[in-house]
């Protein structure tokens, strides 16, 4: 069975607006010997499955930096020190997209990458949501907002369509979990 591993020292390398580096040096409980890592440590960070009336799924496409292309997912973004997660989940809704709800689920969270990120990321559902203002997108940010059928998004995660991680386990959660708070939009259109 593993055990946890003895740490040796935590050395903060660098700081960035999303995350910090941190460089760590343990020891194996299994061979004894010293390891150095690299730790990402960030605030939590949410993303929300926002649905209309209609059914349909408030989705987002948006350049991502690290693979080079457009990206088709859910709203979401970083907890700041002010919110608590379903407040952070509501307004990155809003900015993102303009759209809000009252009706609002938590899916619970996962952590994205536990091997170099020390966060979690927690998954909300939104039902109902309305248009009330127009996106409030910061300087980095280019968003276009697009509806998509909810029944749509199993087969846009299978063709390849949906790639991002962290909103595939959001909808995986949705449709095992919250089935339903989401039934009425598989049964009639």
């Amino acid at each position: 069975m593993p055990e946890p591993w003895k740490i040796i020292s935590e050395i903060h390398e660098a700081s960035y607006k999303v995350l910090d580096v941190t460089s760590v040096k343990a020891i194996s409980p299994r061979t004894n010997k010293s390891y150095d890592f690299v730790v990402l440590k960030s605030n939590p960070w949410v993303n929300i499955i926002p649905i209309t009336n209609e059914g349909d799924v408030v989705m987002i496409r948006q350049y991502r930096h690290g693979i080079k292309e457009i990206t088709l997912e859910i709203p979401g973004g970083l907890v700041e020190s002010k919110d608590d997660p379903k407040q952070a989940a509501l307004r990155e809704l809003k900015e993102e997209t303009g759209y809000y709800s009252d009706e609002v689920y938590s899916l619970g969270y996962v952590h994205p990458n536990p091997a170099i990120f020390n966060n979690v990321c927690h998954t909300f559902l939104a039902l109902n949501v309305k248009t009330v203002s127009n996106q409030e997108q910061d300087e980095k940010e280019d968003i276009e907002v697009i509806k998509v059928p909810l029944k749509q998004v199993p087969t846009l995660i299978m063709e390849g369509k949906i790639t991002h991680a962290l909103v595939v386990v959001a909808f995986y959660r949705l449709f095992l979990e919250a089935s339903h708070l989401i039934k009425p939009f598989f049964l009639f259109g």
